[in-house]
């Protein structure tokens, strides 16, 4: 799958657009999860509050890296899954190409 939404067609009902991202933390660790508005999410990350992944609380400034729309959100958790499995050198190439391994 590259980094283009699916397409629906005109009789589908109307879903939430996931997407997909990875931030980087001052440690150059990367972290990947998923939502429907990344600039939203990318911000409350950046807070460090109650809302920011445990493991990016403290570790600022971060840096989105990559943000790519999914599709729905089963789509979105099984692609979050997959990812957080590969090696960081697998990560940082999904980075550079700006594409998704194929479903």
């Amino acid at each position: 799958m590259g980094c283009q939404a699916d397409r629906h067609s005109e009789d589908a009902p109307a879903t939430e657009l996931w997407s997909l991202y990875i931030i980087e933390n001052r440690l150059g660790h990367l972290y990947t999860g998923v939502t429907t508005d990344v600039a939203r999410r990318f911000d409350e990350h950046q807070r460090s509050g109650a809302r920011c992944a445990r493991s990016l609380r403290g570790k600022g400034p971060l840096q989105l890296r990559f943000a790519c729309p999914v599709g729905d959100k089963g789509r979105a958790l099984r692609l979050e899954r997959r990812i957080k499995k590969l090696s960081r050198l697998q990560r940082l190439a999904i980075i550079e190409t700006g594409c998704l391994p194929v479903e």
